[in-house]
């Protein structure tokens, strides 16, 4: 989120999804694979694969540039101006990236130190005292969210269409066909980010699954085999739905959200949030749908969907409009207490001389003056 423009933060972020669903597919192909072997240690392929990802995955974090944020942080402004540098691209529209890079480094520098003039500390506390505990809030049901709306039932789809009396390697197929749809979901969810912003995707995706869920808990009123079959594809239906809505914006928001002071802390908590429902979840799904436990089958779908229609109007009041706004103009609006609403229709005042001399004072206005030439006689020094 540090490193990524403005204007590719939507992407970049959501390909996290697209990641999930590749890794759910792998392992959907994985289990269909060994579903018919004999051996008994046939379980073991689906457990050692998992062991091919950490080496590369490591090797690419090795190579990722630092984030110039944190660098600017320790005062290591050097360093973060050859960040930048390595992330832009010299071409006709941009000849020469170092005047960029080191406009990018004053904005970095000056937002930091507005944040600095605004809230001195930066711990865990930080994240629920004043604008940040918004904020904090923000990330945190955000996140929150995907787990308690229906999401759990996707892994379920299979259950479902071997009730219907679907085989065993069928069924599999159609898990498959599910996460294909996963992807395609994620993919059209960055076409339609061209036309919608985070809110409206976010919240009449919610509106979109609330109504799949309210008609896959109906399809459970009955035992007809033929109706565990359309839950089924309702499910798939759904799987689409949520991929292309709030399973890949989510990852987008929690990541804008934040400042860029509290963005680790306040991305930990919401996580941890998630986690801990995630574990609650994941407990009781198997009792909801267990006919030896409570039966409730595809009726657990009214659950989710109550929890879809208290979250959607949550979002309504609280999620802001954050396309196409830089983190200082994020910041300064939520310095100002902007309603949710609001956001989208609001030009905030970022970096005003005026305010920031008021702010800072003259000291902190010098020293960014200072650090700028401090970084631009060490890069002569070197050329030389």
């Amino acid at each position: 989120m540090d490193i990524a423009p403005t204007t590719l933060r939507l992407y970049l972020t959501t390909y996290i999804n697209c990641c999930w669903v590749f890794g759910q597919l792998i392992s959907s192909g994985v289990i269909k694979a060994i579903s018919n072997m004999t051996d008994p240690h046939a379980y073991r392929i689906a457990f050692a694969i998992q062991w091919a990802w950490p080496l590369p995955i490591a090797f690419a974090i090795f190579l990722a540039p630092e984030s110039p944020y944190f660098l600017v942080r320790k005062n290591r402004l050097t360093q973060a101006k050859k960040s930048l540098t390595r992330l832009l691209s010299e071409n006709e529209f941009l000849p020469d990236k170092e005047v960029i890079a080191q406009s990018m480094l004053t904005k970095i520098q000056m937002t930091i130190k507005e944040e600095d003039a605004i809230s001195k500390g930066s711990s865990i506390i930080e994240c629920f005292k004043g604008a940040n505990f918004r904020r904090t809030r923000i990330a945190a049901f955000t996140w929150l969210i995907q787990n308690i709306t229906g999401s759990s039932l996707m892994g379920y789809s299979t259950y479902f269409y071997q009730n219907a009396g679907v085989p065993v390697s069928m069924s599999f197929n159609f898990s498959i066909i599910q996460y294909c749809l996963g992807i395609l979901g994620t993919l059209g969810s960055w076409f339609l980010s061209q036309k919608m912003g985070r809110f409206p995707i976010y919240f009449y995706g919610l509106c979109a699954m609330t109504v799949l869920l309210l008609l896959t808990g109906g399809m459970g009123t009955s035992d007809k085999k033929s109706l565990s079959m359309a839950t089924g594809t309702m499910l798939l239906l759904y799987t689409f739905v949520y991929d292309l809505t709030i399973g890949p914006l989510c990852y987008c928001i929690v990541g804008e959200i934040p400042s860029s002071k509290l963005r680790a802390k306040t991305v930990m908590l919401a996580r941890n949030l998630y986690n801990i429902a995630g574990i609650i979840v994941a407990i009781v799904t198997p009792y909801m749908l267990n006919p030896t436990e409570w039966n409730w089958k595809a009726k657990s779908a009214f659950l989710w969907a109550g929890f879809a229609i208290a979250s959607a109007i949550w979002v309504y009041f609280e999620l802001p409009e954050t396309r196409g706004r830089t983190f200082a103009e994020i910041d300064k609006m939520f310095e100002d207490r902007v309603p949710a609403r609001q956001f989208k229709h609001t030009v905030p005042k970022t970096f005003d001389a005026g305010e920031l001399m008021e702010k800072m004072g003259n000291e902190g206005v010098k020293a960014v003056i200072n650090d700028t030439e401090h970084v631009e006689n060490a890069e002569i020094e070197v050329k030389a």
